[in-house]
């Protein structure tokens, strides 16, 4: 048979590689310095004056250049910051490069389009820095790993459809008749994250840098969690997988271990993976039935995943002396055992039982970077040492300091995660002990704060020896890269394929059928990834009896709802939930021994809901009135001044910088003609009115006392203007609604 001679492209491999090796190094140091403002609050007013003195010149109307714009280091930004740098920049770019080496190989042909690999390339890049300028400067969402406005989300479609087209022309074009596993793992990623990001981020604008979720409360917490826990499934997971059966076998220069357990791991755990969103909302106003049908598809994610991950290890029978020898199996190995035990442990999770302990506890934080760093982190470092001598036709540079990076790596994930796991304990039995009188044993939320610093100080040792390891790894990237020879064109030679027959041959197994159609092989991959998104997110949508409304829940003034976006801004809810759930101890603590929890209808005009998934701070969903309007502007000038041990970092910029009125009118109409909220004409006519009086009562009540009325006595209405107003008319709001006897007379509409 006549061959044909073609060339595959490394030239877009190399960019991509570059591109993981440098976001890897960042994510992970933005990640790191997170972890020491955890401990070490005072970080950014060592670097940026956030002082007793400086706060002295603010009261005095002296206000430093730099305190106005500072706020772009606040740990909320940060922490948004990390999660997307690691996700979109790091693993994404990771993913990118295996995906534009192996596809080639697999299908014996070049790329579809060069100039397409270059604008995916060029237009992520793009994508990334816009992420880094707009969560700095505060514009954002507060969407968990979909913190992005609207404009960068556009971006992101459209260079995913571009991507899409790249790889499935490159697959129309294939030398070969079926396609390889992996392949089945990048089409199902592709279809799948196109679903998620399209219905998660449907919004409606209100300038190019803000917009309005089109859910609101339950309903946007169902769909951003579809979201949330699938990105993780078809962005963190599926693409890898796709990788680690490229890669592993062809490191371990070995077959995969089982064909058929290859096609029972990708067609059940593509099913059954999109159902288990509404795990992480147990206990949560969302309807039970939502909630029962998380924790079973959870359960029974176990089996796909773990087919998976003995796929992957099994693979390497008989081949441990390499392992022993070679760094690159090190990082695989290591890397499916994290995936093991993370699948594992997310379904654990899942249920209630362990659900009311480990939610919004460090326990699900250390759960989370098992997979970030052990799973995706590993498989990255495996395929960069796999890929460098093979690219730059040269050896590694040092295998010694490649197993440096391994174990260095490996004993920092240890001394990060078992750290929290201790600390998620400790929290809980913290929260839940309770005196023989029935009063709380720790009713002072600070106490369970103080009481793990020790595990946030273990947590970033653990990250510092994983950021050293990786850049012993940039190390050898430079030095390797230096001594080899680039090939960029890689000659190669493959028979021409014979159009192929779409039709089922007569005996002809139906999954070898389906590999060879690869448009059927997508539609059925987006009927199994639909089915369990259907049947889970519309009844919530629009069956309106399973988000009942209630009548005393009323819509946010316009002075609140200028401080809730202020909330959005900061990434509070980075730190504080808004939820409080039906356990004794939460609704003693939060809203006292005759308490509620939430409930659905007080969330109906939240846009996008705050829920939370954490709490280093306490649940601020009852905070309305607890506390004097000028404990909250201490507060935020410095919590540690009343709190000792506060971990709250300062919020000087709040108190410096005027708020910003310019939009509220048209928040408010948008929010009438678009999102239902019930806003009447008068009250929108009359906004600015109802923003000054407010304003001006806060400011007054906070005056009254002694400390502040010296403060600003030269400066006569100078405070009600100030964005620092504005959070705490939202903050004195949240739950005022809700009181118990009007509850329970309360009409349900």
């Amino acid at each position: 048979m006549e061959t044909q001679k073609f060339s595959y492209d490394n030239s877009i491999v190399r960019a991509f590689l570059y591109a993981t090796v440098i976001f890897g190094v960042v994510g992970f140091l933005i990640g790191l310095i997170a972890a020491l403002m955890l401990f070490y609050p005072e970080l950014p007013e060592y670097f940026f004056g956030t002082d007793d003195e400086t706060i002295a010149s603010l009261r005095s109307g002296n206000i430093q250049g730099l305190i106005s714009t500072q706020g772009a280091f606040g740990f909320g930004r940060i922490r948004m910051l990390h999660t997307s740098a690691v996700i979109f920049a790091f693993v994404g770019n990771c993913i990118f490069a295996g995906v534009y080496y192996s596809l080639q190989r697999l299908l014996k042909t070049r790329m579809f389009s060069d100039t397409l690999s270059w604008i995916h390339f060029w237009g992520w890049q793009l994508m990334i820095v816009s992420v880094v300028v707009t969560f700095l400067m505060g514009i954002n969402t507060s969407k968990e790993y979909s913190e992005h406005e609207w404009p960068i989300d556009i971006l992101i479609a459209l260079i995913w459809v571009l991507f899409g087209i790249n790889m499935f022309g490159t697959i129309a074009k294939r030398r070969v008749r079926h396609m390889y596993v992996a392949i089945w793992f990048y089409i199902a990623t592709w279809v799948a994250i196109t679903m998620l990001h399209i219905f998660n981020n449907l919004e409606i604008p209100l300038t190019f840098t803000k917009s309005y979720s089109a859910y609101a409360g339950v309903k946007d917490a169902l769909v951003q969690w579809w979201y949330g826990h699938n990105a993780v499934a078809f962005f963190l997971t599926t693409p890898v997988l796709g990788l680690m059966y490229y890669f592993l076998p062809k490191a371990a220069d070995r077959p995969v271990f089982s064909y058929k357990l290859s096609i029972i791991h990708f067609w059940s755990l593509i099913f059954v993976y999109i159902w288990a969103g509404p795990h992480h909302l147990q206990y949560t106003a969302l309807p039970a039935w939502a909630q029962a049908l998380g924790t079973g598809f959870s359960i029974m994610l176990i089996a796909p995943s773990w087919g998976g991950m003995l796929n992957g290890l099994l693979t390497l029978r008989g081949a441990w002396d390499k392992v022993r020898e070679n760094p690159v199996l090190k990082f695989f190995v290591v890397a499916v055992t994290c995936y093991g035990m993370a699948t594992f442990e997310g379904p654990l999770l899942s249920t209630k039982t362990l659900n009311k302990i480990g939610h919004y506890s460090d326990w699900v934080i250390g759960h989370v970077h098992i997979g970030a760093l052990g799973w995706n982190g590993f498989i990255a470092f495996g395929m960069i040492y796999y890929l460098l001598p093979i690219m730059w036709r040269t050896k590694l540079w040092s295998v010694k300091l490649a197993n440096w990076h391994f174990w260095l790596g490996t004993l920092g994930i240890i001394f990060y995660a078992i750290p929290l796991y201790f600390s998620g304990f400790e929290q809980n039995l913290m929260w839940k002990d309770f005196n023989p009188d029935g009063s709380l044993v720790h009713p002072i939320w600070i106490d369970t704060v103080t009481a793990i610093l020790p595990m946030y100080w273990l947590r970033f040792f653990g990250g510092l020896l994983y950021i050293t390891g990786a850049i012993f790894m940039v190390v050898n990237v430079i030095a390797t890269v230096r001594s080899g020879s680039f090939q960029k064109e890689v000659p190669a030679e493959a028979p021409a394929l014979a159009k192929i027959e779409t039709a089922k041959r007569e005996g002809e197994k139906t999954h070898s059928w389906l590999e060879r159609v690869p448009l059927i092989f997508s539609i059925l991959s987006f009927i199994a990834l639909a089915v369990g998104s259907f049947i889970e997110v519309i009844p919530t949508l629009f069956v309106s009896k399973n988000v009942p409304t209630l009548a005393v829940v009323k819509p946010y003034t316009p002075l609140e709802l200028e401080g809730r976006d202020l909330y959005i801004r900061e990434g509070c809810n980075a730190c504080h939930s808004q939820m409080v759930r039906p356990f004794r101890d939460e609704i003693v603590r939060f809203d006292g021994a005759n308490g509620e929890y939430s409930k659905a209808g007080e969330f109906v005009y939240d846009h996008p809901f705050l829920w939370g998934s954490r709490r280093t701070g306490p649940d601020l969903q009852r905070e309305g009135g607890k506390r004097a309007n000028s404990w909250h502007l201490k507060h935020f000038d410095n919590p540690r001044s009343f709190a000792k041990g506060s971990i709250m970092p300062r919020y000087p910029w709040l108190i410096a910088n005027d708020l910003d009125k310019s939009l509220t009118k048209q928040k408010m109409n948008l929010m009438a003609n678009y999102l239902n909220v019930p806003y009447a004409p008068e009250e929108i006519k009359n906004w600015e009115t109802s923003v000054n009086e407010q304003a001006k009562k806060i400011a007054d009540d906070i005056l009254s006392v002694k400390e502040f009325g010296d403060a600003y006595k030269d400066r006569p209405g100078e405070l009600e203007k100030k964005e620092v107003i504005a959070l705490i008319a939202y903050l004195q709001r949240l739950g005022t609604d809700i009181k118990t006897a009007e509850t329970k007379t309360a009409s349900v509409e």
